[in-house]
């Protein structure tokens, strides 16, 4: 892409994010003042976003979504790089939000001992300043994985989108559900690990779209590297794992993100890119799977280059990809005894 072709672009992504926070749940000073006006700021917040729920747990909820508001006012006074907004999960504790989409990566890890595999990309001695594989057309629109912890699923799914266009030019949105199905070296909605999804995958014979979408295998990206990070997201998007249950994190609106998160991992999520704001602070572009209402319009831009080896939220500890070396693919389904 030339430079001309990219700042166009940006242009365009920032005024389509200024549009999303002036579409988004607004609230002021005012809506504070009392418990009535609080009790107002929360029905026109349950018709925004069509929340519905009955007396009793209307009730509960208020007393959640009263010292959410006060959260999110508060972040949102001081000097950070990222602002929160009121979303859809407004009424929500943290811990209800986590046990939503939590995919227990770290827990599994203890049972399924990281891979072993080359790493193709570490050849690779220069890297660009700045990557977006959405604007190169391989990156599908973000999806939703609602109440299910399957965003395993779609880590892996948006990887294999991803180099599948790459190889072939052909963006093809693939199904998350036939991994949630059919990977039973995962666990549905109660979590998995994106290397089983690539290895079912190939096992399999590819995701059974019309055509038929293939993959040769996966590698890892060497862990708590985020140089080695950046190489293999020159290349391609990526599969990382973050600690996604900060509180911040939940109602993450726009920005670089740089709040409290530890490595303690939980939730996958697909590297589509990275660059620098005009001051100089290196993020990541991370697609998440929580729907176009949250963050950038589905996205999350994550401080790079962090003082900890982990990197932000342990992004550098559990990245990978995989690997596609035909540029065609069959336009056939695979027969039922080849699954």
């Amino acid at each position: 892409m030339s430079m001309g072709i990219a700042k166009i672009f940006l242009v365009l992504l920032s005024a389509a994010l200024v549009v999303a926070v002036t579409e988004s749940f607004e609230f002021h000073e005012k809506d504070l003042a009392s418990d009535e006006s609080l009790w107002d700021l929360y029905e026109r917040w349950r018709a925004h976003h069509t929340v519905s729920r009955d007396l009793g747990e209307k009730q509960r909820r208020f007393n959640v979504f009263k010292a959410n508001v006060h959260h999110v006012n508060k972040v949102n006074k001081m000097d950070k790089p990222y602002k929160l907004k009121l979303n859809m999960y407004a009424d929500m504790t943290n811990h209800e939000f986590r046990t939503s989409y939590e995919s227990k990566i770290a827990h599994y890890r203890m049972f399924h001992p990281r891979p072993v595999t080359e790493f193709m990309h570490g050849k690779i001695e220069d890297v660009p300043a700045f990557v977006d594989w959405r604007t190169k057309g391989a990156v599908t629109p973000v999806k939703n994985q609602g109440n299910c912890g399957s965003c395993w699923a779609f880590s892996t799914v948006a990887a294999v989108e991803g180099i599948n266009q790459i190889k072939t030019k052909q963006l093809v949105s693939l199904s998350e559900q036939e991994l949630v199905d059919c990977d039973h070296a995962d666990y549905g909605c109660n979590g998995g690990l994106v290397e089983h999804g690539f290895a079912y995958i190939q096992k399999a014979g590819g995701v059974t779209n019309a055509p038929i979408v293939k993959i040769d295998g996966y590698e890892v990206v060497p862990e708590n590297d985020e140089n080695a990070l950046m190489k293999a997201v020159a290349i391609q998007p990526v599969s990382v794992a973050i600690e996604a249950r900060g509180y911040d994190l939940q109602f993450y609106s726009e920005g670089v993100f740089n709040g409290d998160c530890g490595h303690d991992l939980d939730h996958a999520v697909t590297a589509v890119g990275y660059g620098a704001t005009q001051d100089g602070t290196k993020y990541w572009i991370v697609k998440n799977s929580w729907g176009t209402k949250w963050g950038e319009q589905g996205y999350i831009r994550m401080l790079r280059d962090f003082k900890a080896k982990e990197g932000l939220c342990g992004i550098a500890m559990e990245a990978s990809y995989p690997t596609k070396l035909s540029s065609v693919n069959p336009q056939t389904k695979p027969a039922k005894d080849e699954l």
